[in-house]
């Protein structure tokens, strides 16, 4: 069992906090799509077949996935912001290692390095939790949680931008600028928060989840290279149910786990997380159908042929929509609480979706379904960081949104996995290459929409009633209320005596 060890320091003014934490968020977020304007061109640049290029986004999303949970729990036992500038470190380390090299071997490193940075994310929704009035909370952990969305959706007409007119190179160097703004902003604007979790590093439940984690991710981001049927894929996939059960078991006899299995299986939280699966799932289909859509040539007939700046800029909007639907979502959230602005969330999504599968014939088409989909994953990326907080404990926040971070780290990697073993078996050869078709797509939208429906299905199993955040801080000022009337009670007991003393 976890307690926390605090001090309940008097709560700051937020200041720079909010905006700061969501640059840093927005930084690391960047990382998993910086790559994605030149992923084409990979094999050539560093002199390797297709296959072994994508490692080089294969190893980001491996490391963010397995650093997400285990940077939440040492921030939660040893400093949320000491942890979050140790990630944003390693994220400039890695983005030079890049910078530098053209090998292959070398630049996998690097970039899963890059990826290692992905624990900023719940490092940062903890921090707000820690120190901001409750009055900013919510609107703040939206805009954190967001910024997963905003990064990847910012970063792709940037990249492509300077990927088409200077060395591709300098997009780890800018890269390294902006984790380095980022460390210097932190520690000159967010305090290190004073709340702690009692107990030691579960070293042998992070080597456990790294070890399955890597098992069950490898062959779904492989699959379709290796086969899904080979004895490889089948057989790591094997593997990784073993060790995660394994690891399971070891998680429940540990004191202090790195994962607490008994809260993680409360309903509010395990739906919470089943659901941000799919809101993963659904973020990722758009992200992966409209760039290709945009860019391919229209002799193909459906095909918008676009070039690479101009797809990143209409899908830019669905970043951008994200980011400005926070302080809306704090609106809905105080009203309604975040269960039903998931759901509404969900809805969004299923409209945007649906409308899409008709909306293909025009570049501006993808603009109003990229504007559409943002504030539907807008609204539930920011819902689900309230919906957890107000299930765990305050010294679990971290480790316990790492987890939901992974979720959607799954999430995506399973959307990935599926849409492109649809998008390769329904594609048709021009010239000898193979071209992705609108029926393929179409499909993939329709992927989209089944993720979106178990998500609905999911969010309207969680708790009726307001949210638990909402009644942790009506419980808490209450709290705050009981312990006013006490200090008064205390000071007019010591005015008594102190009058009996002076009378006597």
């Amino acid at each position: 069992m976890t307690h926390t060890t605090s001090q309940q320091p008097t709560r700051r003014p937020a200041g720079a906090i909010v905006p700061v934490l969501a640059f840093a968020g927005i930084v690391v977020a960047v990382m998993q799509t910086l790559l994605v304007p030149v992923v084409k061109d990979l094999p050539q640049l560093l002199g390797t077949s297709a296959g072994n290029a994508t490692w080089v986004l294969t190893s980001t999303l491996l490391s963010g996935a397995v650093a997400t949970p285990i940077m939440g729990r040492l921030g939660d036992l040893y400093g949320k912001r000491r942890m979050l500038v140790a990630s944003l470190a390693v994220m400039v380390l890695g983005s030079l290692v890049c910078a530098f090299t053209s090998e292959l071997l070398v630049m996998i490193v690097g970039r899963a390095l890059q990826g290692f940075a992905m624990g900023a994310i719940p490092l940062g929704i903890g921090l707000m939790r820690d120190e901001l009035p409750r009055e900013r909370l919510g609107s703040a952990m939206a805009l954190m949680s967001s910024s997963i969305g905003v990064g990847g959706g910012l970063a792709l007409p940037l990249a492509a931008l300077v990927a088409q007119h200077t060395d591709w190179h300098v997009l780890f160097h800018l890269s390294a600028v902006l984790g380095a703004v980022a460390i210097a902003l932190t520690l000159f604007a967010v305090p290190e928060s004073t709340t702690r979790a009692n107990g030691s590093f579960d070293v042998l439940g992070a080597l456990g989840l790294t070890a399955g984690l890597v098992l069950l991710l490898l062959p779904v981001t492989k699959g379709s290279d290796w086969g899904w049927t080979s004895a490889t894929t089948l057989g790591l996939f094997a593997a990784a149910v073993v060790v995660l059960a394994a690891w399971g078991l070891l998680e429940l006899r540990v004191k202090a786990p790195l994962v607490d299995l008994r809260t993680t299986a409360r309903r509010e939280v395990l739906l919470t997380n089943l659901a941000s699966i799919m809101v993963g799932v659904a973020f990722y289909v758009v992200s992966l159908v409209l760039p290709q859509l945009l860019q391919l040539p229209a002799a193909t007939g459906y095909g918008l042929g676009q070039s690479m700046v101009v797809a990143g800029l209409c899908v830019a909007p669905l970043g951008l929509t994200m980011m400005f639907t926070a302080p809306v979502y704090a609106r809905l959230s105080a009203r309604y609480g975040p269960k039903w602005t998931l759901v509404l969330g969900l809805l969004i999504i299923g409209i945007g979706y649906g409308a899409g599968l008709g909306l293909m014939s025009a570049a501006w088409q993808t603009v109003l379904v990229s504007v559409v989909l943002g504030i539907g994953i807008g609204l539930a990326y920011s819902s689900l960081p309230a919906l957890i907080v107000g299930a765990v404990d305050p010294a679990e926040t971290g480790a316990a949104n790492g987890l939901n971070t992974l979720m959607r780290s799954i999430g995506t990697s399973v959307s990935s996995a599926v849409v492109g073993m649809v998008l390769a078996g329904t594609a048709h050869q021009v010239d000898g290459v193979a071209v992705p078709t609108l029926h393929g797509f179409r499909t993939s939208f329709l992927i989209a929409l089944a993720a979106v429906a178990v998500g609905l299905l999911l969010a309207l199993l969680l708790p009726r009633g307001r949210s638990a955040p909402r009644l942790r801080l009506r419980a808490s000022s209450e709290e705050d209320e009981a312990l006013r009337r006490a200090r008064r009670t205390a000071a007019q007991a010591t005015g008594a005596q102190a009058g009996d003393t002076v009378r006597a």
